[in-house]
């Protein structure tokens, strides 16, 4: 059993990235190719780690190019040493390895370049062997550390600091740590505090600090950013920090306070509680400890199986370039995970099947944003060709795209996708959108049957719907449906230099059997809006949408938008999906109706009913707004006649727009107030592409 009055640390575990072998193997090829001769390798570790997992010296994909690490993490550097062939690996001396990095280590401790450099106390050591025939790959980590005659002896028990310091010092110290100065190591440094006040100062002015401190009430901590996730135990860094101090600093001072710094997110704060006190008497390694003798050292990490020995990982199936891709994709996401949102729950966006209507500016532009956050399931529908004018606005088209009468864009746009990432599931579908007030004659039926059928099958197999259509009236359709089977509804809209994002409320019933009430009657909240309560695209409307295509020219009838326009667009609405899947009410997520907030958030922070953007001024705007109960496209009454009637209901609206005003009680509501008082908003608003 171990003394309770000895300090003990957690030693590293390591944890390689499988895209670093990728890189390694470029590496091994192109430039060391039968050379032996040591190469840099940065590593990294973190303090922000949840119980349990051991504490992790993370070599990721690209260690063996980078100079600098996250600002979320902190720098190990090391060194790689690999054999040419595995019999060279196993016959190896392992002392003589380890006692190379120990003298090393032990130079710049005793050398002063430590308290110049203080992450060289983190320092590591890789040994490799490559087998590039069948992708396995053979390594041993070595973390070295000294062994001193005597141990580090504790005054007290460790304590947390939730024990040790008050609420308001804890803030205050994670305050300073927040922002520490160019000149202070993040992983290494000193502590002063006065009252509840922190401040963070270079590891080496710790000596003049503690001196200048004597005979106030200032105290003066040792600092280090806590690899560790035991309760009692701090990381390995700690053990060469001390060794240094003992053999720096022991006969001035004795006795010293180490704060380990442990940093988790708590209901989307920072807590700086799970960090440790911990207080060392080193008077016995006063005598124990020369600068011309190097100490004895251990480090060599123990495998998988808890032996001292080598690993061994066989990489033969992910070397291939689109398992190298993927796992270079979920990396990206997995660092906004690890560094700064821990919270984030990237499976359900992973998961989340997208439905695009619309494959143009829009289109393109939303797929390629929702693949960058990791989504697998992307289907794209549109019954355009690709034109000479669309590829420089269009990012997922070419040029030979347009030969020949032009590739139907839903199909160019999902091959386009899986060229970028051949792991995503895209599929395109060639359909037109029925709109209210287009009439559809005999010769047409079929045709409009079987799109509609089409499109409701995708609507109930999909789970977001993003409306990214170039008319008004083209997006009715669409929004009916997803509120009929209670879907995610986004709608993206461009104007020339402004662009509309919004949220549709997610309906959570339907007064299917009495058409005479709405559920939208329901009173209007003072404070956020809930989500089954938002309007949809269609709420602010008192007429319903007709044909806006007809005897429109040119210009009018096209897009005329900034070019940049449609990529703000695309990704605030991508960003808007996002914030919704990670908002624990998902679509029923409250919106707050002014810029004073109120309403909750998630991970991501609060999630807005709507974005309005206006480049020409570099506004953005954030308006909510309740659902209207004679809305032609989500109220109740209109989703009511869709369930009862299906296609005919469809086609009577195809074929008279005042039919649906009927339906809808927008007629009677128009009977109820002068002419002048309604005013009709033009289709050739926030018309998007």
């Amino acid at each position: 059993m171990a003394d309770p009055n000895i300090l003990q640390f957690a030693p590293f575990s390591s944890a390689v990235d499988a895209g670093f072998w990728h890189h390694f193997t470029q590496l091994k090829l192109d430039v060391l190719q039968l050379s032996e001769e040591p190469v840099s390798v940065y590593g990294s570790y973190v303090n922000t780690d949840p119980p349990g997992l051991p504490s992790r010296l993370c070599v990721e994909y690209d260690a063996l190019n980078r100079t600098e690490v996250s600002s979320k993490s902190y720098s190990a550097l090391g060194t790689l040493i690999n054999t040419n062939t595995v019999e060279e690996f196993r016959s190896r001396s392992k002392p003589d390895l380890l006692r190379t990095s120990a003298e090393q280590l032990w130079a710049a401790i005793t050398s002063g370049s430590a308290l110049e450099k203080p992450s060289v106390l983190a320092s590591f050591l890789m040994f490799t062997f490559a087998d590039l025939k069948k992708y396995h790959y053979y390594y041993w980590f070595a973390f070295p550390a000294f062994t001193l005659q005597k141990t580090f002896q504790l005054v007290r028990p460790p304590q947390s600091l939730a024990t040790a310091l008050s609420s308001q010092q804890i803030s205050s110290l994670l305050s300073a740590c927040a922002s520490p100065g160019s000149e202070v190591d993040p992983g290494f440094f000193t502590v002063v505090q006065s009252g509840t006040e922190y401040t963070l100062h270079p590891l080496k002015d710790y000596p003049q600090l503690r001196t200048a401190a004597q005979g106030t009430e200032k105290e003066i901590y040792l600092g280090f950013s806590d690899p560790s996730t035991l309760p009692q135990n701090p990381g390995w860094p700690l053990r060469n920090l001390l060794t240094l101090v003992a053999l720096k600093w022991s006969k001035e001072f004795p006795l010293h306070k180490i704060l380990c710094l442990r940093v988790r997110t708590k209901n989307g704060e920072k807590d700086g509680s799970y960090g440790l006190l911990v207080e060392v008497d080193l008077a016995g390694l006063v005598d124990c400890l020369s600068p011309t003798e190097m100490p004895p050292y251990l480090g060599w990490e123990k495998n998988e199986r808890g032996k001292m020995g080598p690993r061994m990982v066989n990489l033969s199936a992910n070397m291939d370039p689109t398992k190298l891709a993927s796992s270079a994709v979920d990396l990206n996401l997995k660092l906004m995970m690890w560094r700064v949102a821990p919270e984030l729950n990237l499976g359900i966006v992973r998961d989340t099947r997208c439905l695009l209507l619309g494959a143009g500016t829009l289109g393109c532009a939303v797929a390629r944003c929702l693949m960058g956050w990791g989504v697998r399931n992307i289907t794209l529908v549109d019954n355009g060709k690709v034109s000479y004018s669309n590829p420089v606005r269009q990012n997922l088209f070419t040029f030979d795209h347009c030969l020949n009468g032009g590739v139907h864009k839903a199909m160019a746009a999902a091959e386009a996708l899986k060229q970028i990432f051949p792991k995503v599931n895209s599929s395109g579908a060639v359909l037109s959108v029925p709109m209210p007030g287009h009439r559809v004659g005999e010769s047409m039926l079929e045709q409009v049957r079987e799109d509609v059928a089409t499109l409701e099958k995708l609507v109930e197999t999909h789970d977001a719907l993003f409306l990214l259509m170039d008319s008004r009236e083209s997006r009715w359709l669409p929004t009916l449906l997803g509120a009929a089977h209670k879907k995610l509804v986004l709608t993206a809209a461009l104007g020339f230099d402004s662009f509309l994002v919004m949220r549709h409320g997610v309906r959570t019933s339907h007064q299917d059997d009495d058409t005479t009430t709405d559920t939208h009657t329901h009173t209007i909240p003072r404070g956020p809006i809930p989500g089954d309560m938002l309007g949809c695209y269609f709420c602010n409307d008192v007429v319903a949408p007709g044909d806006s295509t007809q005897d429109r020219t040119l210009d009018q009838q096209c897009t005329v938008t900034r070019p940049g326009m449609s990529y703000l667009a695309a990704a605030h609405v991508t960003e808007l999906l996002v914030s919704i899947l990670q908002h624990p009410d998902k679509g029923l997520a409250e919106a707050a109706v002014s810029e004073h907030g109120g309403a909750s958030e998630g991970v991501l922070g609060p999630v807005p009913h709507s974005l309005r953007g206006f480049l020409g001024t570099h506004q953005l705007l954030t308006p909510a707004s309740t659902a209207f109960q004679q809305c032609p496209a989500c109220c109740d009454k209109v989703i009511s006649a869709y369930r009862g009637e299906g296609f005919e209901f469809l086609l009577k609206v195809f074929n008279s727009s005042t039919y649906l005003e009927e339906v809808s009680g927008l007629s009677s509501l128009q009977q109820c107030v002068d002419d002048s008082q309604i005013w009709e908003l033009s289709d050739e608003d926030d018309s998007g592409q």
